[in-house]
């Protein structure tokens, strides 16, 4: 029996042994499709050979020091790298060793920007149902999935005032169209800001792609835009949490590039070092960097790992790969490709809606029919029976639960390598396909 605490406790996992471009192979000689990247992490694949050279180079140099007493070049040209490819004004990159790092260390880099100005009465955060931030305290507090948060609730302490997300397919009223809409969200959020006490609000936390709770929901036009200008109006800085979503995965390499704002702090990951070493990052703007120089010149916070020379080294050559051979444009025009095929194969599926996402971060809701859009019930865990079919098929894709409330409604989030080609595109979505047709058959009653 292994040792290991699983994720789930009741799971017999396969043993990974390899890998190779856009495929995984396990310990019996099994290949899988990575259509996901495992959690959209994965962007150029497994076993990249200019990654794995660039780790074992820095490791033969210098494997670990620590940031109070070093620097590395690897984490000051991968720095110079994030900054220069980053949104007017971005000025310092904070590393942290993941996504739920990088959130928690926003949260708490927003919160002593406004100490160190001397504005200590703000203390709480905004942010929106349905969102998904992290699983540290922090994160999670400001996380909007009911769900995830429920058993940690009284741990929760940081204060956080969820407000509607930017999500037509199920938050629209009948009758409202787009502007009417988003219209509402906006007033929604300046009427909560007036309600609190503009004074007592720190930031705006926010994915400008939904990820791993809803599935690739992208925001209106102009949705944060608004957004911008009205955490302006009252001096309230604006989060955007591009772990998932960003460094590429869109199309552009920080995802809110497509949104026309340019926010005070960015947590990125996943992507970032596409899994070959763990590593995350707040890339924080100029006027969050004045107020700590001009103030006390510390920031209280600190971990480790962070700045970990070899997971910058990865970093640094992920992120050369990816400007030097243009991947961005293959993200989005296979991304189009991924669409398209989605939509041949589901468009007109009965139990398939809402094919939606953007670049190569592309998701859809699963429903009991689309007449009403009517969720499957929750006890019928659909998203376990998908992600079970499809490994015994060979493909790794990414099922999501409780997409409508934390507990009712079913989606599926596809992040496939940027690196993958025309023929596993089409393998991809047959293997998908082949997948739905298991479990749409064997569900009791058929749902």
């Amino acid at each position: 029996m292994s040792k290991v605490f699983y994720r789930q406790l009741r799971e017999h996992y396969p043993v990974v042994a390899g890998g190779r471009g856009c495929y995984l192979f396990d310990r019996a000689g099994k290949r899988y499709l990575d259509a996901s990247g495992g959690a959209a992490v994965s962007c150029l694949g497994h076993n990249h050979p200019r990654v794995v050279e660039a780790i074992r180079r820095q490791v033969e140099t210098i494997a670990y020091a620590h940031t109070a007493f070093f620097t590395s070049d690897a984490a000051e040209e991968l720095a110079e790298l994030l900054i220069r490819r980053a949104p007017p004004g971005m000025a310092r990159v904070y590393y942290t060793s993941g996504g739920s790092e990088a959130i928690e260390a926003a949260l708490k880099m927003a919160r002593q920007y406004f100490v160190e100005k001397g504005e200590p009465a703000r203390t709480r955060f905004l942010a929106r149902r349905q969102s998904y931030h992290g699983n540290t305290l922090g994160a999670l507090a400001v996380g909007g999935n009911r769900w995830r948060r429920e058993a940690f609730a009284p741990l929760l302490g940081v204060q956080a005032t969820h407000l509607t997300p930017c999500y037509p397919f199920r938050e629209r009223r009948p009758g409202e169209d787009d502007d009417a809409f988003l219209a509402r969200l906006l007033a929604e959020l300046e009427e909560t800001i007036q309600a609190l006490g503009p004074e007592t609000v720190i930031a705006f936390v926010a994915e400008p792609v939904v990820g791993a709770t809803l599935g690739a929901v992208p925001a209106l036009p102009g949705y944060f835009q608004g957004v911008k200008a009205i955490l302006d109006r009252y001096g309230i800085l604006l989060i955007l949490d591009e772990v998932m979503c960003g460094m590429g995965r869109t199309g552009t390499l920080y995802a809110c590039e497509q949104e026309g704002v340019v926010p005070d702090l960015i947590a990125v990951a996943k992507g970032l070092g596409g899994g070959y070493q763990p590593i995350g990052a707040v890339v924080v703007h100029e006027r969050v960097v004045e107020a700590f120089v001009e103030g006390s010149g510390v920031f209280q916070h600190g971990h480790t790992y962070m700045g970990h020379p070899t997971a910058c080294a990865a970093a640094l050559a992920v992120q050369r790969v990816i400007e030097e051979e243009d991947l961005l444009a293959r993200v989005r025009a296979m991304g189009e490709r991924l669409q398209a095929g989605l939509e041949e194969r589901f468009g007109d599926h009965p139990h398939i809606a809402d094919l939606r996402g953007r670049g190569l971060f592309r998701g859809f809701e699963i429903v009991r029919e689309r007449t009403h859009n009517t969720p499957f019930p929750p006890e019928l865990a659909l998203h376990a029976r998908i992600k079970r079919a499809a490994m015994e098929l060979g493909l790794i894709c990414y099922p999501g639960h409780g997409t409508i409330d934390g507990r009712r409604g079913h989606h599926m989030l596809l992040a496939p390598p940027f690196i993958i080609s025309e023929a596993e595109m089409e393998e991809l979505l047959e293997l998908l396909a082949s997948t739905f047709d298991r479990v749409f058959r064997e569900l009791p009653d058929h749902g």
